[in-house]
């Protein structure tokens, strides 16, 4: 039995990257054993205990001699459980149990009980999409989690409720394994986000000039920051900004699926309302950022936001370190994280909402008073520089609020509009830029490169900038919030309907970044 090599395919992960891993197993002339190469972690390495096991329950007995399982590239880390069954079917078609062709061409993901039964690896939904990335067009799958496979287009997914199973369907008994068809992402229903389903924009009460800037900020996915006191309604608004995004594309929900997928939740449709990620002020800049020990990288906070709102509210609070992190991906819209061993890049395109109170009291510009500021003026300047220029610097709309009064909690003539109205509104306006935007691969005014927006076909005519480069020229903006403003006129301008941005949506743009226009 000695020299035969058989070969079946896993994928490994690398925060969502994935890569094709042969899982290659030979029989050797020596005392029983199995041994694991190519880099595994501890609960990789573990493997060769389940597998030998699970094959004796399923009475399937390996080679009494001795197993090494390569697992190639061998320069690769490999980390999770999610090998099992292909190490399984390799050593058992080296020891002769089923035929060894198409093990290769079968992408295979799932861990193994002791009994012989397959349960969901982590991160499944993202193996799935990287196995059809990859070219493979089957994959196979534990039967308990194989709707989620399916919700990736464009592969076959054999479901299998156990080892037993997986080997009868390569000995030609297909009634053993599951074809289940992959479903479009069209057809899956929609998902609610972290937030509450409930929440509306209604809730929020006196703060009209707020809720419209939120309506710009949803238009167009630019960051906001709130600063007011205690109560005037910053935490509110922040958690009903996610209630007037639209639904996620198809790209989109998949790229969100298979980030909430790595968490080990199985998932039973696409994720497609936007997520909301709030961590507290104590998290550190690996839960925020990325990170992990050893090998294996886990998405954070602003990865798991991709395509939603990252709210952090009492910003000041937060470590210096880890707002400044945030810069880069703020950006570049995606997040590199690198190990002595590996090396990796995460999504990270989210939508920035920073909430902070003028002073630690939070009394500061109070006009009462009786609640009047008792911080310093050293320690006022000392909070609100906690936040660095660079970072504030990538803020698009700086709003600042005031508590509510009673007239205006009790005033029965205000208007309130609900979210669903307000999304209409906003869908609208993400039409009209991403039918602009066609054929550049942007879909929000928030990507464009300022370099287009000041080049030939679409620069605006000088009496139309005059207040923003007179504010540009005396050094009130860098060049990066010039253009930042003009992304705010664009998306001004779309939620009117208009060709294109006048000196008023300019003038407001600019307003709304808490500039002025003297």
């Amino acid at each position: 039995m000695s020299g035969i090599v058989c070969r079946a395919a896993s994928i490994a992960l690398t925060g969502l990257q994935g890569t094709t891993v042969m899982v290659e197993s030979a029989i050797s002339q020596q005392l029983p054993g199995i041994a694991i190469i190519g880099l595994p972690d501890a609960s990789l390495a573990e493997a060769k205990l389940r597998v030998r096991t699970a094959t004796s329950q399923a009475g399937m007995p390996l080679s009494d001699r001795f197993i090494t399982v390569n697992l190639a590239p061998a320069s690769l880390p490999k980390h999770g459980s999610g090998f099992d069954l292909a190490i399984a079917l390799a050593a058992l078609a080296a020891s002769r149990h089923l035929p060894a062709t198409g093990l290769a061409d079968v992408a295979h993901l799932g861990e193994l009980a002791l009994d012989g039964a397959l349960r969901r690896p982590a991160g499944l939904l993202s193996s799935v999409a990287a196995a059809r990335n990859l070219g493979f067009l089957r994959a196979m799958v534990p039967e308990s989690c194989a709707a989620e496979a399916a919700l990736v287009p464009g592969i076959e997914v054999i479901a299998v409720p156990d080892l037993a199973s997986a080997v009868a369907w390569y000995r030609g008994e297909r009634g053993r394994g599951r074809a289940v068809r992959p479903e479009t992402p069209t057809t899956a229903s929609a998902e609610a986000g972290t937030h509450d389903a409930r929440a509306d924009i209604a809730d929020v009460v006196g703060q009209p000039e707020a809720v419209e800037a939120m309506v710009i900020a949803a238009a167009g996915r630019h960051h906001v920051s709130l600063l007011g006191p205690p109560g005037a309604g910053k935490t509110l608004l922040a958690t009903r900004l996610p209630t007037l995004l639209p639904e996620l594309g198809d790209d989109a929900a998949l790229e969100a699926s298979s980030i909430a997928s790595l968490g080990g939740s199985p998932l039973l449709q696409l994720v497609r309302r936007p997520p909301f990620e709030s961590p507290h002020h104590t998290a550190s800049a690996a839960s925020i950022i990325g990170g992990g020990q050893g090998i294996e990288i886990r998405p954070g906070a602003i990865t798991r936001a991709c395509h939603g709102v990252l709210f952090l509210d009492e910003a000041p609070e937060f470590p210096r370190t880890v707002l400044d992190a945030l810069r880069q991906p703020l950006e570049t819209g995606r997040i590199e994280i690198h190990r002595s061993r590996i090396r990796t890049v995460l999504p990270a395109r989210v939508q920035l909402v920073l909430a902070a109170n003028p002073c630690p009291c939070g009394n500061a510009g109070s006009p009462d008073t009786a609640v009047s500021c008792a911080c310093t003026p050293r320690t006022r300047m000392s909070y609100r520089q906690r936040i660095s220029g660079p970072l504030a610097d990538r803020i698009d709309l700086r709003l600042t609020l005031h508590r509510v009064s009673k007239v205006l909690l009790d005033d029965p003539h205000e208007q309130r509009v609900t979210s669903s109205q307000l999304r209409e509104r906003v869908v609208r306006a993400r039409a009209i830029a991403a039918e602009r935007w066609s054929g550049t691969g942007w879909t929000v005014n928030a990507e464009v490169p300022g370099s287009w927006l000041r080049s030939q076909r679409l620069r605006l005519p000088r009496a139309d900038t005059a207040v923003l480069d007179h504010a540009l020229a005396r050094g009130a903006l860098t060049l990066r919030g010039y253009d930042r403003v003009l992304r705010v006129a664009w998306t001004v301008s779309d939620l009117a309907g208009a060709d294109r941005p006048r000196r008023m949506e300019v003038a407001q743009a600019l307003v709304l970044r808490g500039g002025d226009l003297a």
